[in-house]
């Protein structure tokens, strides 16, 4: 089972430089999708179901702004669109497939879009209660009995390996003690796997996926490591492989393809 995840900047953007063309090469399973910048009356029937998945999206009620998306060839038992909290929902930033009878059992794939606080005080802010309220749905979600796979951009580097210039970003948000803190809990305390760091523990250089567009970042790889597929034990145990594709550019970030023995 291969699972993509990917930070679109903009599903309409990365159509234009050539996202389906090459998803169609992918053999993908599912795709999970963040940062759409859409809403449905902006998307094409491509964008909506390419060929061979059934598209499913949580929307931003804001504009070319936020929001998530799940491509997948089966279609899911249950579909969950945002966490039940007004103020998360409303920026379309949690989407759950439900998949009751896979080789593995009950399966969910999420596709999550946590904010980033780096625009200001009050967006920090959000993003720190954002995950104080989510917390506890992972929790819930690890003590669920499903294999549950969380993939998405968590705008957390999780330690020093995980981004280029980690001396000079310590108070900078993605980078804060208190958000690597957060993740830590998820994996130490509450149980969740880092697929990539389970299968790639050393890797620094080659496991960036986010790279800004300021200062040659790019040319340079001075990037971070801020998507993740977060899986509960069962279903991490079985990821194979894990590579983030960049030979081509559909977005600031790369996508993140792990193959699962299932």
């Amino acid at each position: 089972m291969r699972i993509i995840s990917l930070n679109l900047n903009g599903i309409r953007s990365a159509t234009s430089k050539g996202y389906y063309p090459w998803l169609a090469g992918q053999q993908a399973d599912i795709v999970c999708m963040q940062e759409i910048k859409a809403q449905a009356a902006d998307m094409t029937a491509q964008m909506h179901n390419p060929d061979g998945y059934q598209g499913y999206f949580h929307y931003a009620e804001k504009k070319g702004y936020s929001g998530v998306g799940v491509y997948a060839k089966r279609q899911p038992d249950v579909l969950v669109q945002g966490l039940g909290i007004a103020d998360i929902d409303n920026e379309g930033r949690y989407l759950e497939a439900q998949f009751n009878d896979t080789p593995v059992g009950p399966l969910s794939v999420v596709s999550l879009y946590l904010p980033s606080g780096s625009s200001g005080e009050e967006r920090q802010a959000f993003k720190f209660s954002v995950m104080a309220r989510f917390l506890p749905h992972l929790q819930a979600l690890k003590a669920s009995g499903r294999e549950v796979i969380v993939c998405g951009d968590w705008n957390i580097a999780h330690k020093e390996a995980d981004l280029k210039n980690w001396k000079g970003n310590k108070k900078n948000s993605g980078f804060l003690p208190e958000e690597r803190a957060w993740l830590t809990e998820l994996f130490d305390s509450v149980g969740w796997v880092d697929v990539y760091r389970s299968l790639h523990p050393e890797t620094t250089d080659d496991c960036y996926t986010w790279w800004s567009n300021r200062g040659q970042a790019w040319a340079k790889n001075v990037g971070w490591r801020i998507d993740y597929q977060i899986a509960t034990p069962g279903i991490a145990a079985l990821a194979r492989s894990a590579s983030i594709y960049k030979a081509e550019r559909f977005s600031d970030h790369a996508p993140l393809i792990v193959d699962y023995a299932v």
